[in-house]
């Protein structure tokens, strides 16, 4: 189960980092939109995508929040990628996402297919957070 205060923070206009391995052992981290359900936080992207890619090669991420008022409140969760959405569900998530933060649908091209990431918690936490 997701903390509440993390999912939250993750369903606000808050910036996320998505850090994950590559197939050759290095560590990439991507500035992100996130999002949250009850259970896991949710990232889309394409599949095309190296990050998703890499991450269902090797499922453990870390995804780090923060406050876009506050950026010394935080949250960490370390996790695991357990299940994908797609379709017409995934471009709806997009569109939602880049609404709350830009308050438009989203508007970049669209190369192959939107997929939301699943990302079940192992390790939560959270700093200067209620």
């Amino acid at each position: 189960m997701l903390d509440t205060v993390i999912r939250d923070l993750a369903k606000g206009k808050n910036f996320a980092t998505l850090s994950f391995h590559l197939a050759n052992g290095q560590i990439a981290t991507h500035v992100m939109w996130i999002d949250a359900d009850d259970e896991h936080l949710l990232i889309n992207t394409e599949v095309h995508r190296l990050k998703y890619t890499s991450i269902a090669a090797s499922p453990g991420v870390t995804v780090a929040i923060w406050n876009s008022q506050n950026p010394y409140a935080y949250a960490e969760v370390r996790g695991t990628f357990v299940a994908e959405i797609r379709g017409a569900e995934a471009r709806a998530h997009i569109d939602a996402c880049s609404n709350r933060y830009t308050g438009v649908d989203y508007q970049g091209d669209i190369k192959s297919e939107r997929v939301i990431m699943k990302i079940a918690p192992l390790r939560q936490r959270a700093q200067g957070l209620s």
